[in-house]
């Protein structure tokens, strides 16, 4: 097993997007060891957010817990020795579990519209976050994230399916983002943080350049160089001027994440620290 201490809780997430780093991040803080699993599809566009980039090598920290790249199983107990520190792989869960039962299994992935796999008896509690997933059917207890509901643990029936409807961020919702018309290799030099104008070429998707949709600050974007899918996000403005936000752990990702915490507890009892954890609902 690859637990730096035996009595330590050893939770594995599956995703590296900014709701799974945030779950990441709050598990650690909570005494757990955390591996974050890589998943290519959705691709992740607000890095500033998410322990994504460990996974090459660049810094990727999120108030003050870093996440640290480890190729192989042996370096995962290494970097969960460390304090403050999550690991991250490209390792599939397969891989892990054949070297023992995980403690906490969170599916932060959020593939809205795919089939959920089944996770029970794959670690002491499964939880599964967003659309897809049935308690008692796939996982052992869920969160529901679907933006117009409240953050919520669900401990019976399922979660509510995706609309499509992205929640809404000073005023707008699905107009700062753009899409990928088609597949292709986006390449882009543009700094996440930077602040652009409507029309300007954040990146290129297989020399087509994809201009800004909005004025604003890019919150995400898509990594320079990847393989895309057509209909996946390529960038995200945030129009909200000096409330903009690209970096640490914003409110809902937060709210979700506590209320992953909550539903864990629900189903497993609060950890040997005594912690008491409360949660803030979307109101």
């Amino acid at each position: 097993m690859f637990r730096p201490d035996p009595t330590r809780r050893l939770a594995v997430v599956l995703g590296t997007n900014e709701i799974a780093s945030a779950v990441a991040v709050l598990l650690r803080r909570a005494g757990d060891a955390v591996v974050l699993v890589h998943d290519p599809n959705p691709p992740v566009i607000r890095r500033g957010m998410a322990f994504h980039d460990a996974l090459y090598d660049d810094v990727a920290a999120v108030e003050e817990v870093v996440g640290r790249r480890a190729d192989r199983f042996v370096d995962l107990a290494p970097v969960l020795a460390i304090p403050d520190t999550v690991a991250v792989t490209r390792l599939g869960l397969l891989d892990l579990i054949v070297h023992g039962r995980l403690d906490v299994l969170v599916d932060a992935r959020l593939h809205k519209r795919s089939e959920t796999p089944d996770l029970r008896h794959l670690a002491g509690v499964a939880v599964g976050l967003g659309p897809g997933f049935a308690v008692g059917a796939n996982c052992d207890v869920a969160v529901e994230t679907r933006p117009v509901s409240p953050v919520r643990p669900v401990t019976e029936g399922r979660t509510e399916a995706a609309d499509g409807v992205p929640s809404r961020l000073g005023g707008a919702g699905r107009e700062r983002f753009v899409y990928a018309a088609a597949a292709g290799r986006w390449r882009s030099a543009v700094e996440i943080g930077r602040r652009v104008f409507v029309g300007f070429p954040v990146g290129h998707l297989d020399g087509v350049p994809v201009p800004a949709p909005m004025d604003g600050i890019l919150r995400g974007a898509v990594r320079d160089g990847l393989e895309v899918p057509a209909g996946v996000k390529l960038i995200e403005i945030d129009p909200r001027g000096r409330q903009a936000r690209w970096t640490g752990l914003d409110d809902r990702p937060r709210r979700i994440a506590e209320a992953t915490l909550a539903a864990i507890d629900l189903r497993a009892g609060p950890l040997a620290t005594g912690r008491i954890l409360t949660y803030a609902r979307d109101r």
